[in-house]
């Protein structure tokens, strides 16, 4: 069995999926890179399905999503200066930025820190908005296989694993945003991604490659 897919155009299905979430389960949907799987972070067993889903290791850590930056309270410490440099000039869109980490959240968002992502895409940010909190934004894709870059290739993968997919039709930007680490002076690009080295250069002068 194959989990359900429904409509991200439709107010109904976003309605459907935050409902799923808030029950501890998990969502794949569709971003302004690949499609992502979605769980929410402050739950630690819906971010374990994830890793079942996935068939992840535990000790690569999943990133966070957020359509609201006043959730960055409750994930990080802090925003350095450079991150909030980033943020202003980035997001929403393809950029995430890792920072230094709260206690209390689960170990599988990191030990010490966290990759955090405004995403720049209308299913994503509603579903955030509905939710009401932020969620993993890992790739949508066993481990180790290429990311879902549509609905279908989400379910063919993940199969009844996920409880729910929803369409966006397929994924606007094949390419997975860039990592930023900004708790190294100076910040560090940890993976090549939408955003590149120029542009992020342009606006930290002292980017390390």
């Amino acid at each position: 069995m194959t989990a359900k897919i429904l409509s991200a155009s439709d107010p109904a299905a976003i309605a459907c999926a935050a409902d799923v979430l808030r029950a501890g389960g998990i969502v794949a949907y569709p971003t302004d890179t690949v499609y992502g799987l979605g769980a929410n972070v402050f739950d630690a067993q819906a971010l374990e399905k994830v890793m079942d889903a996935k068939r992840r290791p535990d000790e690569k850590s999943l990133p966070v999503l957020i359509a609201d930056r006043g959730h960055l309270r409750r994930l990080v410490t802090a925003v350095t200066p450079a991150a909030a440099r980033l943020m202003a000039e980035f997001w929403p869109g393809a950029l995430t930025i890792v920072l230094q980490k709260r206690d209390g959240l689960s170990p599988l968002l990191g030990e010490a820190t966290l990759a955090v992502r405004e995403p720049d895409h209308p299913a994503i940010g509603a579903l955030l908005t509905a939710a009401g909190v932020p969620l993993s934004g890992t790739s949508a894709n066993l481990s180790g296989q290429p990311a879902a870059t549509s609905a279908q290739e989400a379910q063919e993968q993940l199969g009844d694993a996920v409880d729910l997919i929803l369409d966006g039709g397929p994924a606007t930007g094949n390419t997975p945003s860039t990592v930023i680490d900004c708790t190294t002076r100076p910040p560090r690009i940890l993976r090549q991604g939408a955003v590149t080295r120029d542009a992020l250069a342009a606006v930290l002068a002292d980017l390390r490659p």
